[in-house]
């Protein structure tokens, strides 16, 4: 599978999707537009390892909700992605059994060397 799940809105997003110089093979998934299933986030989880490493806690919701003093299980981090495309640490690029998220440039030249296996 090669698929990246972004937000159109986001000016990082689409910066990071233009620099990546994505092959036709590709498929984007605005993620507001078309909300994440959970037969897509259980993928997900598996190539990542766990929820937590998909979850942004820098999501303007983190903080009203104030979940930094939460005791937030893996469990409850599914339930808030599934919620909210906000909580989805974005962009997450799928290239093959690899998986990149976020927007650090360090994530993104990995990716970058991966779908061009440079």
């Amino acid at each position: 599978m090669q698929k990246v799940y972004h937000l159109g809105t986001c000016d990082t997003c689409r910066r990071i999707i233009k620099e990546l110089e994505l092959p036709s093979s590709f498929t984007l998934q605005d993620i507001k537009k078309e909300e994440i299933t959970v037969k897509q986030l259980e993928v997900l989880h598996k190539l990542s390892g766990s929820y937590e490493a998909l979850f942004s806690k820098r999501a303007k919701l983190y903080k009203e909700r104030d979940l930094k003093n939460e005791n937030l299980s893996e469990s409850d981090i599914k339930q808030l992605i599934l919620e909210h495309y906000t909580f989805l640490s974005r962009p997450v690029i799928i290239n093959g059994d690899q998986i990149f998220i976020g927007n650090s440039k360090k994530t993104i030249q990995a990716a970058k060397s991966s779908i061009h296996n440079i």
